[in-house]
């Protein structure tokens, strides 16, 4: 019976509570910690459960714990993950994994040097259409994509930034690109990999109590040719959400739908209905992921545990999609082209570095 703490328990902690209960037989929250006691105790209370409740989550080190959620705001990330990879426990920690480079390689040194596992959630990838679009990728049914849109559209009122931690480089570290876009680009990476460079631009339309973006576009180029581009928004109604691949021989999205086309002799198209009722047919024969979202990461690395196979996402893949957001507000604030890798000597690589050279609005 593995142990479980939770750090932080704000809103996005239900989602984990309520995952590590649907595994009773395989773990038990014996521990939170909250800066609010009061707070802590009515989470346990919702939920019916019976755990050591500390202020401080220094107070958890020494103690028997296998596995620690780490569900506070990101700033408080890194040093929080690493205190408890070098007391030896386990770490699952909430998106995005910190608010600089230099800190996500702090803390996969950690986790390298103390031989824990550090997860990052990426829930959207324990989806059974993401993890369907997946293996159609990879399986070359489309053929090499050339293309992909991703579409991270949310809608936050004004008010959304009146919390006292939101809308601040400091606090925050970045906006809706880092804090909501990041699972789309985590998606993005998976399916295509690191770019070799890009271009963005950046804005804050509707706003005033944020000194961050709720707007941005960047441009991707890879090494074969290939262009992306991802829109993150916090300021678009109705909130459409979408990832699109155009392929050589055809196209997939999330939400499903598939298109290819043939060639006429004179070069228009024509519809090649024999590749998409293929495509679909794959899609419909692969099966479905036993648990999606958080349920279906916190399983994964429960059996990571377990077993000793390695997690799905680790410190590594949280790293990835840091980097490529860093590059989108480098590429924006300096109004130049970056290329990847974003090294150590970089101005953005430290957390300084990143409030001090990114546009404040």
């Amino acid at each position: 019976m593995l142990k479980i703490a939770i750090i932080g328990t704000g809103s996005i902690s239900s989602a984990h509570i309520e995952a590590y209960l649907q595994f009773g037989s395989r773990c038990r929250i014996v521990a939170v910690a909250n800066r609010d006691i009061d707070k802590a105790q009515q989470q346990l209370d919702h939920f019916g459960l019976k755990a050591k409740i500390v202020s401080d989550y220094k107070e958890l080190l020494n103690d028997d714990i296998d596995l620690v959620s780490i569900c506070t705001p990101p700033y408080t990330h890194a040093p929080i993950t690493i205190d408890f990879l070098e007391a030896g426990k386990h770490v699952l920690v909430e998106k995005p994994m910190a608010s600089s480079l230099a800190e996500c390689d702090a803390m996969n040194e950690a986790a390298r040097k103390n031989g824990r596992i550090l997860s990052v959630v990426a829930q959207n990838r324990f989806k059974s259409p993401m993890m369907k679009l997946k293996s159609i990728l990879d399986n070359q049914m489309i053929g090499p994509i050339v293309h992909a849109q991703v579409d991270s559209f949310w809608w936050r009122g004004h008010s959304y930034y009146d919390l006292w931690w939101r809308g601040t480089w400091e606090k925050e570290g970045g906006g809706c690109t880092l804090n909501h876009a990041v699972h789309h680009i985590d998606a993005l990476l998976w399916m295509m990999g690191r770019p070799s460079e890009l271009v963005s631009v950046m804005t804050n339309t509707s706003h005033d109590n944020a000194e961050v973006e709720d707007l941005s576009i960047a441009i991707l180029r890879y090494q074969n040719g290939a262009l992306a581009q991802i829109t993150s928004s916090v300021v678009h109604h109705g909130e459409e959400q979408q990832l699109i691949f155009q392929g050589a021989k055809g196209r997939v999205s999330l939400p499903w739908r598939v298109a290819a086309s043939s060639a006429r002799p004179n070069g228009f198209p024509v519809p090649n209905t024999e590749l998409v009722d293929e495509i679909n047919a794959a899609y419909d024969q692969l099966p479905d992921v036993p648990y999606e979202g958080h349920a279906g990461q916190i399983d994964n690395v429960l059996t990571a545990i377990e077993t000793g196979e390695p997690v799905l996402i680790d410190g590594e893949d949280g790293r990835r999609a840091l980097e490529l957001i860093v590059g989108i507000y480098k590429a924006a604030s300096l109004g130049q082209s970056v290329q990847f890798p974003i090294e150590a000597d970089d101005p953005f690589y430290e957390r300084e570095g990143i409030l001090t050279n990114a546009i404040h609005f």
